[in-house]
């Protein structure tokens, strides 16, 4: 080759490099000068962040070597992963947002109001639904159907208390539905009667089916009108990801997310669970379907051991202090629930049971260590959902057997005011217990069960972190041993709960090759007192590399 082949190969080469280094340091934005909290441990704290093609590029503290279309200075605010919650029913949710809203009706009084109000100003005969009622505002009273007939119009109503466990029916709906004094209660729920064997309009677990079969359907105009509403609302709260555990039975939820998926409509990630008694036809989708993309997963099954706390529903070893007569009771027969978990996994499917009281745990984990041993080992990241009161000595098994804790704080923040006239001090210790958790090695993840809750991973920050109570009677904390970290609560609101997703290094952690999904508040939760952390605004979120949420001046 002679000197002036030579000179042109070197001057080739020469501007191929220089060409692929300045590609690679091109972004579509630069967000320099901010407090990101990356989530990850091996670089944890950044103040520049390059993003490209809806991933990030760079994350550091050097934003001399990018070029970007646009650069975003970020003041000094917080940025931190896009908050998932890890347990939503999210139509249900979105349809909430427009029906009534009881959730803080304090007295008999305001709770018939509020219903007569939403009546009048909704003329029809249309049902009423959600409503997120909570008996104990007003000293734990039952509402009864007669306090609402007069009240309700030609409505047909039917209204959850908050948890979701509990049910309410004004005649009208018991009349649509066929239920009668002579109803008896099914398997796995409470048909509620007065001392004289009258309905007093309250249904409890599997009772509920008994009016929910008498609701028409939703149409599939109406479902994706709940999910546009539910998805905005959760975006303006920096929540990027959600998992959602279902809210109209079966598979409706499902197939509302697939047609808004064709139709390029999808506006947040999801991860959507099915019934568990469904999973033989959940094994057969996915063989023939996969199991979606980072936007729409699917391959989950959600199951039921119990109830609730709230309504003497949740299973425990020993009776409650103020019903010795009732241990709870179990939603799906044990031996149905038994082998459809061990059906599931064997055919590879992700678990996830809901289980609260410290029997319902003790169960459940029994079962998950049988299929661990019969199905042999595999990555399953089996769930808990709530794994809300548990004896300490479960810990050990949670741990073992590597099963997520999938809990919620904010119900902490409920039922911290009243749950001493159920359970007595042993079993309160065991309550919510998310440093006993976290210190003895569970993968503890955070959601809100919303709407049971608010789709507010702030707030549940803020109650994880100061385990004060809504009555304001708990400025210490409500078994303050149980507080955590800032840190660790952000944790289980990112990184762990997508885990919990098999969304591990795509979401839930701001690093290089992760999706660019993440929100700016507008106060460094790190900084501040943990108290006033449940009013930190989120200034704008981003999903994909997009704006999709900023708030107004």
């Amino acid at each position: 080759m002679n000197n002036t082949m030579k000179k042109i190969a070197v001057l080739f080469f020469a501007t191929v490099a220089l060409y692929a280094c300045t590609s690679s340091n091109k972004a579509d934005t630069l967000y320099v000068n901010g407090k990101i909290w990356t989530g990850d441990s091996s670089y944890p704290t950044a103040a520049v962040m390059a993003v490209k093609d809806g991933k990030i590029l760079y994350v550091g503290d050097d934003s001399s070597a990018f070029d970007a279309a646009a650069t975003i200075d970020l003041g000094g605010k917080m940025v931190v992963p896009g908050f998932t919650d890890n347990h939503t029913h999210f139509l249900s949710a979105g349809y909430g947002l427009s029906s009534v809203k009881l959730k803080d009706a304090m007295t008999k009084a305001e709770f018939i109001k509020r219903i007569s109000d939403y009546c009048k100003q909704h003329p029809g005969d249309a049902w009423i639904k959600e409503g997120s009622w909570d008996n104990e505002n007003w000293g734990g009273e039952l509402p009864s159907k007669e306090w609402i007939d007069s009240v309700s119009g030609d409505h047909p109503i039917f209204i959850s208390r908050y948890d979701g466990h509990m049910a309410f029916a004004n005649s009208k709906a018991i009349q649509l539905a066929g239920v009668t004094a002579n109803t008896v209660s099914p398997a796995g729920g409470v048909v509620v009667k007065n001392t004289k064997g009258e309905l007093t309009g309250c249904f409890k677990d599997q009772a509920m089916s008994l009016i929910d079969r008498a609701i028409p359907a939703p149409s599939e105009s109406e479902l994706e009108t709940y999910y546009k509403a539910a998805a905005e609302h959760a975006l303006e709260r920096g929540v990027t990801q959600v998992c959602d555990m279902g809210s109209y039975g079966g598979w409706a939820d499902l197939e509302t997310y697939r047609r808004v998926a064709a139709k390029n409509n999808s506006m947040i990630r999801m991860y959507s669970f099915v019934p568990l008694a469904t999973w033989n036809r959940l094994d057969s989708f996915v063989q023939k379907n996969g199991r979606g993309n980072d936007m729409l997963k699917w391959g989950g099954l959600k199951g039921y051991v119990d109830g609730s706390l709230g309504s003497t529903t949740a299973w425990f070893h020993q009776p409650y202090l103020d019903d010795p007569s009732s241990h709870g009771l179990t939603i799906t027969d044990t031996t149905d629930l038994r082998n459809w978990v061990l059906g599931a996994d064997k055919a590879g499917l992700h678990v996830a049971v809901h289980a609260i009281g410290d029997r319902a745990n003790d169960f459940i984990l029994s079962v998950y260590a049988e299929a661990q041993k019969i199905n042999g080992a595999r990555d399953r990241r089996f769930r808990v959902e709530h794994a809300q009161h548990i004896r300490l000595e479960a810990v050990k098994n949670f741990a073992t057997l590597q099963v997520i804790a999938s809990m919620h704080p904010y119900h902490m923040y409920d039922d911290g005011i009243w749950a001493k006239k159920r359970l007595e001090e042993s079993r309160l210790k065991g309550t919510y217990a998310f440093r006993e958790m976290l210190g003895g090695g569970v993968h503890v993840t955070f959601g809100s069960d919303w709407p049971v809750a608010p789709v507010d991973a702030l707030f549940g920050i803020y109650a994880a972190v100061t385990r004060q109570t809504g009555d304001g009677k708990n400025e210490n904390g409500w078994y303050p041993d149980q507080k955590i970290s800032v840190a660790d609560a952000l944790k289980a609101y990112t990184a762990s709960n997508a885990y919990a997703s098999f969304m591990n290094g795509k979401t839930g952690v701001l690093k290089a090759g992760a999706y660019a999904d993440f929100a700016v508040l507008d106060k460094d939760l790190r900084e501040i007192d943990p108290v006033q952390i449940r009013g930190v605004k989120v200034l704008s979120t981003v999903l994909n590399g997009k704006e999709v949420f900023k708030r107004k001046q």
